[in-house]
């Protein structure tokens, strides 16, 4: 093995020992350490051109902009893949896949076993979260792919930083990535949180291979949280900025594909003339009870990994302001011009190169872009990124949302009693499934505080820790719900979405100061409809009332539900949240149709 040194960078020998470890196991043919330089990034993304994992789009149009197409069995999360690795399996919980700690590592061990041999690996030092934060972690990937190292230059702080933030000390988090043969069969995702390490092996997808994100982020992330007293969630985090220049922050937890990016990059309306949004995370947020009483909220990444299919001018123009230079497009059609397109967008060209590599054209009768085709770009060169985004403390949170994609029960918006009633609302959330994930799309599915695929321990022992976490703060944020999705009987949307949700976001900060209008119903406190501005906007009084509408019938149905869902969690259920639902049943039948 050719080993290229870490240079004039600061290794200790924790991480020394360790990648030496590793290179011996999956022999790759040179072992290149990234600085996280200017230089490193123009010289790696020349090797990625030559090697063909990357295409230069066209400098004119989208200058530093590059096109990405993966395999096509390798295009989303693979969660029947994903395993969390424990030593006792019922610390993993009913909805995660387990795998034992000693069977994974002998299983991948066995496909990284020269794995890497003619290929190099890449060591990439990687901060998540803002260099001298209270909850800031270091990993260390190797991966034999450039595509993997680029999507991290942009995604993390990644680097010289993170070797300085670790020192000497033998706390980081251990990422072994690798491709292998890209064979779904032989693709684990496996997440050791005892051990703090993740093994990825035989995909090159985002979701799969940059271990920073899900992986660190999320599922080793909730584990430390739980050990250390923080909470690692899958929500946005925006400040809203009124005509006075005051700025409040809220976060919102939805699951993929539900408008969680474009809520975080939401434009005001021009009725709402005074208004600002402002941008510090789009999907995770780590959150902490601050000295003051409040919740404290962090954004770990330093970039957006968005889904590209729906973005558009109307949608999101923030994110196509973003995405106009030195952002990675990844299975979009890839245009004669050397520009992108996907569905959603606007007029489609009429002919160019789809996701599988093909010749396409709108006749062609299948999409263009997959479903889950996506963009990685520097949060900095969002035109709402707010001044705080990379603030060690990070900002304190008034509001916490959660919502999903739901035809009907649901309705816009509605605020929990009290902290452990809303608690109860984000364990038992449901949202339609999307294409960010393998499997069937449509299908409603249980996905508490949208962390199902994401949390790193049993689903009980997180309810629980969410429970003590309120205990902990004297000025805890309130907790709403909202629904942008509830359709009418003939399929069409009752609500304007995109950047008329500041209408709703606004009742929702009136509600955290304890004011704003609201009538109380079984399900939590529903804004009246005068209690929405909604002036302007094509909404009449009868669509607003259906809108904020408690369906008792519904909601029923939905508690029963919600029920089986609670018998799979078992005995580590807080019986808190099983109180909350007898009491919400016991409310809906002193209710008279």
């Amino acid at each position: 093995m050719k080993t290229k040194e870490a240079g004039s960078l600061a290794v200790n020998a924790h991480v020394a020992g360790w990648v030496e470890e590793m290179a011996k196991l999956c022999r790759p043919d040179r072992v290149v350490w990234c600085d996280g330089s200017e230089e490193e990034r123009k010289r790696l993304t020349d090797e990625a051109v030559r090697r063909g994992e990357v295409i230069r789009l066209n400098e004119e149009k989208l200058p530093g902009c590059l096109y990405s197409r993966s395999a096509e069995n390798d295009v989303a999360r693979t969660e029947h893949l994903t395993f969390i690795c424990t030593n006792n399996r019922e610390d993993a919980g009913p909805t995660n896949n387990w795998m034992d700690p000693a069977e994974a590592y002998g299983k991948l061990g066995a496909i990284f076993d020269g794995s890497m041999k003619g290929r190099t690996m890449y060591v990439v030092p990687f901060l998540m979260g803002p260099k001298g934060s209270p909850l800031v972690k270091v990993g260390i990937q190797l991966t034999d792919s450039l595509y993997v190292v680029l999507n991290m230059r942009v995604m993390t702080r990644m680097g010289r930083i993170a070797l300085e933030e670790l020192g000497q000390n033998g706390s980081f988090t251990r990422c072994l990535h690798g491709k292998a043969d890209l064979d779904i069969q032989r693709r684990f995702i496996c997440h050791f949180p005892q051990d703090n390490a993740v093994w990825s092996v035989g995909s090159a997808y985002g979701g799969n291979a940059l271990l920073g994100k899900k992986c660190l982020a999320l599922r080793i992330g909730s584990y430390l949280g739980r050990e250390q007293g923080w909470l690692a969630e899958h929500m946005l985090i925006l400040g809203i900025e009124s005509p006075d220049g005051k700025v409040d922050y809220v976060t919102a937890a939805f699951p993929s594909q539900c408008g969680k990016t474009n809520l975080a990059m939401l434009v005001p309306p021009p009725a709402l003339k005074g208004y600002k949004i402002w941008t510090v995370g789009d999907d995770i947020a780590w959150l902490y009870p601050g000295a003051d009483g409040r919740l404290w909220a962090v954004n770990p990444e330093a970039g957006f990994f968005g889904v590209a299919p729906g973005t558009n001018r109307k949608s999101n123009p923030n994110a196509l302001a973003t995405i106009q230079k030195n952002t990675i497009f990844t299975n979009v059609v890839l245009k004669d011009d050397g520009t992108v397109w996907w569905e959603g967008l606007e007029d489609p060209p009429l002919e160019g190169t789809d996701w599988r590599g093909r010749r396409w054209t709108p006749a062609s009768g299948e999409k263009g872009a997959h479903p889950n085709s996506r963009f990685t770009a520097p949060l900095l060169q969002c035109p709402s990124v707010s001044p705080e985004w990379n603030n060690p403390k990070g900002v304190p949170v008034s509001a916490i949302i959660f919502g999903g994609r739901r035809e009907k029960v649901d309705p816009l918006v509605y605020e929990s009693f009290h902290w452990r009633h809303g608690v109860y609302a984000g364990a038992t959330m449901g949202s339609e499934t999307t294409a960010a994930a393998v499997g069937h799309t449509g299908v409603l599915r249980r996905d508490p505080m949208a962390m199902l695929p994401f949390c790193g321990y049993h689903v009980g022992d997180y309810f629980r820790h969410w429970l003590e976490m309120g205990k902990r703060l004297s000025n805890p944020p309130r907790i709403f719900h909202v629904n942008w999705f509830r359709q009418d009987k003939g399929g069409k949307y009752l609500w304007p979405g995109f950047g008329e949700n500041l209408r709703v976001l606004l009742w929702i900060l009136e509600r955290a100061k304890g004011k704003g209008p609201a009538r109380e119903s079984p399900i939590g406190y529903l804004p009246v409809p005068e209690a929405l501005n909604v002036s302007g906007l094509d909404v009449s009084r009868e669509t607003l009332e259906e809108l904020l509408k408690v369906d008792r019938g519904g909601w029923l149905e939905e508690a029963e539900s919600q029920t089986e869902f609670f018998k799979k969690i078992g005995d580590r259920l807080p019986k808190e949240l099983v109180k909350e639902q007898t009491d919400l049943v016991r409310r809906l039948a002193a209710v008279h149709e």
